[in-house]
């Protein structure tokens, strides 16, 4: 299956260091060959790419595991291929329009029963379960809310309702965010970690590479990472519940349903 790799920060933050232990599990230290991809938000705007190409090959992802672009949520993605040729179309993370603001999405799993879900005036541009998920998703939500996007209580309630719904067609770990929020919902396997001050030294567990977060922060500063598997050895991370959706916004988890 696919990985996925989020972040939520109360400052514009880099995610060099986490994706360059993604990239490494794309062809390297992992079988997730099949394409790589990333959504990077900045004061609500969005600004993808996809690359069909294996993440630990790929020189566009060599750029982005260096180079220091200051986001304030992240959606990436590396694809292990089962449904849907290896492609640009099938690249993840996937977007759509909703209540004026580009949502991304993206899903590690497989999904039985797909070609079911009614997706109205949102199509799927590829032949993925996963990008049909999101059409869906996005079609619900409108059919629901009409143009009037509700509040956060009431939001993270249908979210979760439909992410369950997926969830009961297979594995559905997802990761979804408008730019303010990032929506995470786990079947199988999500963990996260907040850091904040006293900042500390951290190690990848893929890759011979050490930061030290105090040399690059402030005491301000709340970054959260959300990854398919920890991204690192000499930290403790958390893992979502299955059936548990976790909303972050500012780094900070603003709402969280737990499996009934």
């Amino acid at each position: 299956m696919c990985e996925l790799l989020g972040m939520s920060a109360n400052v514009p933050t880099d995610i060099c260091f986490s994706f360059s232990g993604l990239r490494a599990r794309g062809g390297r230290t992992g079988p997730h060959k099949d394409g790589w991809g990333m959504a990077m938000y900045r004061d609500g705007q969005v600004w993808s790419i996809h690359d069909p190409r294996p993440s630990a090959d790929s020189d566009m992802a060599e750029v982005m595991s260096k180079t220091s672009l200051k986001c304030d949520i992240v959606i990436s993605h590396i694809r292990q291929a089962n449904v849907g040729m290896v492609s640009l179309p099938n690249t993840h993370p996937f977007c759509r329009i909703l209540w004026g603001k580009a949502w991304s999405y993206a899903h590690n799993g497989q999904l039985e029963g797909f070609q079911g879900l009614p997706v109205g005036i949102h199509q799927p541009l590829g032949n993925t379960d996963s990008e049909r998920a999101f059409c869906w998703i996005v079609e619900q939500l409108s059919q629901q809310f009409g143009d009037t996007e509700p509040a956060l209580d009431v939001l993270s309630v249908a979210i979760f309702e439909l992410a369950s719904q997926l969830k009961d067609k297979g594995v559905f770990n997802m990761m979804l965010s408008d730019g303010v929020r990032l929506y995470c919902f786990c079947t199988t396997k999500l963990h996260w970690i907040t850091r904040r001050a006293p900042f500390r030294k951290a190690t990848l567990s893929d890759e011979d590479v050490i930061v030290d977060f105090k040399e690059v922060t402030t005491d301000k500063d709340v970054v959260t990472v959300i990854a398919t598997q920890p991204l690192t050895h000499d930290e403790t991370w958390q893992q979502m519940l299955e059936g548990e959706l976790c909303v972050f916004k500012g780094g900070e988890v603003v709402s969280q349903i737990k499996p009934y």
